[in-house]
């Protein structure tokens, strides 16, 4: 059973009945949105959710961060080197360039969301799902990814709980406005797939 709220001029709350399979979502969806862009803070399960979203549409999986990483090496190395400002007018470059493309699931950056001179162009490129997760959680998950001190270099210099907990208030309001669903992530990957696909199905 799908259930959806569509009171909201621009976006869509869906409510999925927990035994909706996967399978037997896709096989009715023909329509798609011409890319499929993923958002939200850090440890959110951008690129997770994304490979599989990606697998079940049939569209190529970018994630933006291992793009700019094969183009100008490991993340952290690169801030060191050059600084937030380097990286970050190198990833909106890339927004600009996957703006034009089709046919993709796009993981992008947790702080992607703040090129605003872009973002609006970008986002009616496509489809634009932000994933949320609480404070503790998304910690958690910092706390022991392998991949945190290469990809994800302290924005701040403070401790995780408390620079995730200042980041967070600051672009929450941005991941909100900035897209068309709204999908807590803080549950087994399956369920969020689920709840993915039956919005697509319902909007498309």
């Amino acid at each position: 059973m799908v259930c959806v709220n569509t009171s909201m001029a621009d976006r869509v709350v869906v409510v999925v009945n927990p035994e909706f399979l996967l399978k037997q979502i896709m096989p009715e969806t023909d329509k798609k949105p011409e890319k499929i862009i993923l958002t939200g803070y850090r440890a959110t399960g951008k690129s997770s959710v994304g490979k599989m979203v990606a697998e079940l549409t049939g569209y190529e999986f970018i994630d933006m961060d291992k793009v700019l990483e094969g183009r100008f090496g490991k993340i952290s190395d690169l801030v060191a080197e050059k600084g937030w400002d380097f990286f970050r007018a190198r990833e909106k470059e890339l927004l600009v360039e996957l703006t034009g493309t089709t046919g993709k699931v796009i993981a992008t950056g947790g702080g992607a969301i703040l090129h605003q001179e872009v973002w609006d162009r970008f986002k009616a490129s496509g489809w634009v799902v932000w994933l949320t997760s609480d404070l503790e959680s998304i910690c958690s998950r910092l706390a022991v990814d392998p991949a945190s001190p290469g990809q994800r270099p302290s924005l701040t210099g403070a401790d995780i709980r408390e620079e995730a907990a200042a980041v967070l208030a600051a672009r929450e309001p941005l991941y909100r406005e900035g897209s068309h669903l709204e999908v807590d992530s803080n549950r087994p990957l399956d369920q969020v797939v689920a709840e993915i696909m039956a919005a697509l199905q319902s909007r498309f």
